[in-house]
């Protein structure tokens, strides 16, 4: 199995995320869209992009795996670059914009349900 490392600097995107090592247990893939239920938020469909560094910030792929949890036997990371992940509701007009409120940064999603994340087939 191989490990994924993951580290996110501060940025608007989303807080500092110190490095962790999750053991995966299939490679990673890329992923656009997640099934969410979080507080504050509507429950639905939302696409996904990495953020990363370069330009001052800008999408990059979004990547899930199956990985080994403490606290449970499998859990589901969705993860992406150094400046964490970009999330927006399936369905918003405009391109990904740290300015738009409709859109939010998180260092990584770790979902209980293989179910919530929706992969292109």
């Amino acid at each position: 199995m191989e490990s994924i490392w993951l580290e996110v600097e501060e940025s608007e995107n989303c807080g500092y995320m110190p490095l962790q090592v999750y053991e995966a247990h299939l490679s990673p893939v890329p992923v656009r869209r997640v099934m969410l239920e979080e507080p504050g938020r509507p429950r639905g469909v939302y696409l996904v992009t990495g953020w990363c560094s370069e330009a001052g910030g800008t999408p990059c792929a979004a990547s899930y795996a199956p990985v080994s949890d403490s606290g449970q036997a499998q859990v589901h990371l969705v993860f992406g670059g150094d400046l964490g992940i970009r999330l927006k509701p399936e369905g918003s007009p405009g391109d990904w914009d740290l300015t738009d409120e409709t859109q939010f940064g998180e260092p990584y999603l770790m979902l209980i349900s293989e179910g919530d994340v929706l992969l292109d087939d």
